[in-house]
């Protein structure tokens, strides 16, 4: 597809929504199943770019957040909660984005959501990504006035505005970008850590002793509040995963890379993120006993890798050194950020509109959003803000991954083949969708006081619990009857190849005229002129107003 091919003659309002379509979801897949002919790369580029994409700054200031309110001994044991939490549910989502070729929405859809049941947690991974852009962009705000005297407010503005170049571009701009500034920015982040133990050994000490602004040694509470903030970051495997979907397929040749990329990008990025997060706990405690005034800085990013190096250099040096590292964290991330943001906004208001207007226009809404959260002074209220936001996160996650591994696998309620294709599903399903209402509904209400002080911590112990045992039984209760309404998409062509990979075989969309992969078809309810079988693209399904395409249910 190097090429736009023409447009059959159709109504000219289809024709110019579907045409639009095309052009940006021939480079970035917004829409649908990302092809094999699109996907070139290697398992291990793909790899390495969607671990660029984790070089955010925020866990270190969520790091210290933690630590400074409830103390060294019960962030690390929350964020060891957070990252078991992680692994388990990020296991089954990353393999099924690698293997399948779809992100986590189309995932989503088939995993007990249906086809507009989905949209709810599309704004769910939406408010993720303006969420933690706000974040980031308020530490690299942070970093530019430090080092070059710019207001707070014009920082927060060059930050959101100096992505969108980067950003429109898609997922080839994108790879380029993580593969070539991460081994900058590794040694940049890795090198002021292993110089602080080699030179002040004694702040190991002094580490584990911090006891936070409480005071009240180890306990399951404060424990529980620290693992939910960190557990904001839940989500953060829906942008792993788009990354994750153009994977090569799966060979008995490239089995081990395959494997290896998968779990280290996937759930893996947990192991990075948590390690991050001890480190910036590390140098908050190292700031506030060792810097003059240090407790009112020891949670920003910038101020703490600036104490360090100015430690093993001279100021001047130390200060650039310290806003190229937050300039380039920023812009690694919030690429990803906007770029995923954008996706996710554009998948559910052309699926609930049938109007597609193009990814840059929610670019430019989800930036918006993000400047307006900066502006606002998020950093403040950030343990709130992400607290809050865990809830919503762990409901969804949860509740697909147990799907996934549960419904499809032990239960075997749910099509272990995940479907997306409108027509396919069900608009909505209750197993999933009613699991994750349930989870977050009552979850959040524990976060906010509703059932008593006592409970309040446990928020994200109630969240998980819930959409994992309400998940099965929803389905057990509706006897799975909700997951497909066609069993047959009318194409006798096999979905899959001799490995298990999604078919390569291409068949004509009599809408757009153009071919596309087999996985990404569907018969079409509308005969050719000599009553032939016809075939309907899942992005031209997308766009259809009328509904006329769509098979009946079985």
């Amino acid at each position: 597809m190097d090429e736009e091919p023409a447009i059959l003659d159709r109504p000219v309002e289809t024709k110019s929504h579907t045409n639009a379509a095309l052009k940006e979801t021939l480079e970035d897949y917004t829409l649908r199943f990302a092809p094999r002919s699109y996907r070139t790369w290697s398992a291990g580029v793909v790899s390495v770019s969607a671990l660029g994409g984790i070089a955010y700054l925020a866990d270190f200031a969520i790091g210290a957040n933690i630590g400074i309110s409830y103390g060294t001994g019960n962030a690390l044991l929350g964020i060891g909660i957070f990252a078991v939490v992680i692994m388990l549910t990020g296991f089954p989502l990353a393999y099924y984005a690698a293997r399948y070729n779809i992100d986590l929405d189309l995932i989503t859809r088939g995993s007990g959501f249906g086809y507009y049941g989905s949209v709810v947690t599309n704004v769910i991974f939406a408010t993720f990504t303006f969420i933690f852009f706000a974040l980031e962009g308020s530490i690299m705000a942070q970093g530019l006035e430090l080092g070059l005297g710019i207001p707070v407010a014009w920082g927060y503005l060059i930050s959101t505005l100096m992505v969108i170049p980067l950003v429109i571009y898609g997922m080839k701009a994108l790879a380029k970008l993580q593969v070539w500034t991460t081994p900058l920015w590794l040694i940049m982040m890795v090198l002021p850590f292993g110089y602080l133990l080699l030179r002040h050994p004694e702040s190991v000490s002094s580490f584990f002793a911090y006891g936070g602004a409480d005071g009240k040694g180890v306990n399951f509470g404060s424990v529980m509040l620290a693992a939910g903030v960190c557990l904001s970051l839940i989500a953060q495997i829906a942008e792993q995963i788009d990354y994750l979907r153009f994977m090569p397929p799966k060979t008995p040749e490239n089995s081990r890379k395959w494997w290896a990329a998968v779990l280290v990008a996937g759930p893996g990025w947990v192991i990075f993120g948590a390690l991050k997060q001890i480190v910036g706990l590390f140098l908050a405690v190292y700031i506030i006993a060792n810097v003059a005034d240090g407790a009112t800085i020891a949670n920003q990013p910038v101020h703490q890798f600036l104490e360090i190096y100015q430690d093993m250099m001279p100021h001047w040096l130390a200060m650039t050194l310290a806003v190229i590292l937050v300039v380039i964290s920023q812009i690694k991330i919030n690429v990803t950020n906007a770029y995923s943001g954008s996706l996710a906004w554009t998948n559910s208001f052309t699926r609930v509109t049938k109007h597609y207007p193009g990814r840059l226009v929610f670019v430019l809404f989800n930036l918006a959003i993000a400047l307006i959260l900066m502006e606002a002074n998020m950093f403040d209220f950030l343990n709130t803000i992400l607290g809050f936001y865990a809830n919503c996160g762990i409901a969804w996650v949860v509740t697909v991954a147990t799907d996934i591994a549960v419904n499809k696998y032990l239960l075997k309620l749910s099509p272990k083949v995940p479907e997306f294709r409108r027509g396919m599903l069900y608009a909505v399903n209750p197993v999933g969708f009613g699991a994750m209402a349930a989870s977050a509904g009552l979850s959040i209400l524990v976060f906010f006081g509703a059932f008593g002080s006592a409970i309040k911590p446990y928020s994200p112990i109630v969240a998980v619990v819930i959409a994992l045992v309400l998940t099965p039984a929803l389905a057990i209760a509706t006897k799975g009857k909700y997951y497909l309404r066609r069993s047959d998409d009318g194409i006798d062509l096999p979905m899959f190849d001799e490995h298990g990979n999604p078919s390569d075989a291409r068949l004509l969309c009599h809408v757009s005229g153009i071919d596309f992969e087999r996985p990404d078809m569907i018969a079409s309810a509308v005969p050719g002129p000599n009553g032939e079988k016809q075939y309907i693209s899942s992005l031209s399904l997308s766009t259809d107003k009328t509904g006329e395409h769509v098979l009946p249910a079985d």
